[in-house]
């Protein structure tokens, strides 16, 4: 069974998060959502907190897991057994910042990664754009799943 590695912050999960995960899971058998703990970075929702909204979101989704991780990103995809880590890309912006990670990440593990363009739709929104609107008091709903 391959098994693909979906990390990030997810801090918070959006829509943009849970649109990439259901077209891996629908590419792969088995995704596992990597919550990276970074202790260096402040989060705005404790590591449970996003655990919970990311199953809350992957209800009745077979073939997905949560985790948490700190550390390299290579290292949860073997602790895992994944044969490749998804990102998803919203603009060619991401893409820059992405590519240089996905070939060391290749070079030192062998684990290829499979940039999944973001619905056009849904490009605009970005887990920071969505902590800003609700540090100024704004109604994020139709941002998170």
């Amino acid at each position: 069974m391959t098994t693909a590695l979906f990390p990030g912050s997810f801090d918070p999960f959006t829509i943009g998060h849970l649109d990439i995960l259901r077209r891996a899971r629908a590419i792969f058998p088995r995704v596992v959502v990597s919550i990276g703990i970074n202790t260096a970075k402040t989060s705005a929702a404790d590591a449970e907190s996003r655990i919970e909204a990311i199953h809350r979101a992957t209800a009745g989704m077979d073939g997905v897991e949560v985790m948490t991780w700190e550390g390299l990103t290579v290292d949860a995809a073997h602790a895992v057994g994944a044969t490749v880590i998804v990102r998803g890309i919203r603009s060619s912006a991401d893409f820059e910042y992405e590519r240089p990670i996905a070939e060391l990440n290749r070079r030192i593990s062998g684990i290829d990664t499979l940039f999944l363009p973001a619905d056009p739709a849904l490009a605009s929104i970005s887990s920071s754009a969505v902590r800003e609107l609700q540090r100024f008091g704004y109604d994020t709903k139709e941002f998170l799943p």
